[in-house]
């Protein structure tokens, strides 16, 4: 299994990104799909994930600004964040529950993608 993450990038505060992750391979069921994030010096912490039946579960931080989007069909998760701050500078990670046709379930994550706010 793969995680291919896009979108990142530099923007000034008050601007908007749109990061996206595919995930291919042997997959069988994706179980949750989401986005961490990583700055410097820092633990990686949530900021949005999507859960299998439908629910949603965002970092306080992000709750109004950011939202994350799921297309079952092409295994995709994407995440728009707007209102962008220099705080939410840092590398933004995908990540992925995924339960392979062995019905093993793995804990997977994508390379890192740079989002940069400016001030």
């Amino acid at each position: 299994v793969q995680l291919q993450a896009s979108g990142g990038g530099l923007v000034q505060a008050g601007g908007s990104l749109r990061l996206s992750c595919a995930a291919s391979g042997n997959i069988f069921r994706v179980n949750a799909m989401g986005w961490y994030r990583q700055a410097p010096g820092k633990q990686r912490e949530l900021v949005a994930v999507w859960t299998n039946g439908g629910s949603t579960n965002y970092a306080d931080f992000v709750k109004g600004r950011f939202t994350i989007s799921r297309d079952n069909a092409k295994n995709t998760v994407d995440l728009q964040m707007n209102s962008l701050k220099p705080d939410d500078t840092a590398v933004y990670y995908c990540n992925a529950a995924i339960t392979r046709w062995t019905g093993v379930s793995y804990d997977y994550w994508g390379q890192g993608t740079q989002v940069t706010v400016s001030s």
